[in-house]
């Protein structure tokens, strides 16, 4: 595993998300806004997410897959939801919300490949000593 890459990509995916939970959520102080003005604003905040998540997922493609970097991007989008809520909000994580980052995170080791899995991806899909499928034997 390549640190940089992931150093990149992770820096660069908290950047954004603190601009995707600025465009998402921080307008809820503000109730009595004009609703197109609203979205207007939000659009605006929304710009720099994008042009600091394309390029994490990039960046991260050359060592994850979409699907790893889907769930890296979750936690990391949770993470900083979380800290957003606690400093604009004033918003204290329960234990559910614990519980369910734990969750989130645990997800994150379940789409990492093992040794194996990324032996059998690296592997031709034929095998010689392998058992002939329910197709070939048909065919027989």
């Amino acid at each position: 595993m390549r640190l940089g890459i992931l150093a990149k990509t992770i820096v660069l995916l908290i950047c954004s998300n603190a601009f995707m939970n600025a465009a998402w959520y921080g307008h809820l102080k503000f109730r009595g806004a004009w609703l197109p003005g609203v979205i207007l604003v939000s659009w605006l905040i929304a710009l720099p997410e994008y042009a600091l998540q394309v390029p994490a997922n990039r960046i991260g493609a050359a060592q994850f897959s979409p699907t790893q970097l889907k769930i890296i991007q979750e936690v990391i989008s949770v993470s900083v939801f979380v800290v957003f809520a606690l400093i604009y909000f004033r918003e204290m994580p329960t234990w559910r919300t614990l519980l369910a980052f734990a969750l989130i995170v645990g997800a994150v080791f379940l789409v990492q490949p093992s040794g194996a899995n990324r032996r059998e991806a690296e592997e031709p899909s034929t095998k010689v000593d392998s058992l002939p499928s329910e197709n070939q034997v048909q065919s027989q």
